[in-house]
């Protein structure tokens, strides 16, 4: 593994601005190279403290379901839910057409 910290070039960064459709300055390509580099720095810090011994995790904290368990219960019937309906139709909701002819 490298001991030199990691870096990221203006040339890159204006590579990934292009790749990303993104107009950026000169002045903000000298000013991400640095911010892109510390982050950089940050993650190669942390890939040397994570060894093949710790498991890799979603959250700091172990997590449990907070959900209620899922039963099945009485509902309204189609009648019931078209009953407050302003229009309906065949069995459905009636709406205004938002389309044109063509759909």
């Amino acid at each position: 593994m490298s001991t030199e910290p990691p870096s990221i070039t203006r040339d890159e960064v204006a590579h990934l601005a292009r790749l990303a459709r993104l107009t950026v300055s000169e002045n903000e390509l000298d000013v991400f190279a640095g911010q892109l580099g510390d982050i950089l720095n940050a993650v190669a810090k942390v890939s040397e403290v994570a060894g093949a011994d710790i498991p890799p995790t979603s959250h700091a904290l172990p997590l449990t379901n907070v959900f209620r368990e899922d039963v099945v219960r009485p509902g309204l019937t189609q009648e019931q839910a078209l009953s407050g309906a302003p229009k309906s139709e065949d069995g459905r909701f009636a709406v205004p057409r938002i389309l044109g002819e063509e759909a």
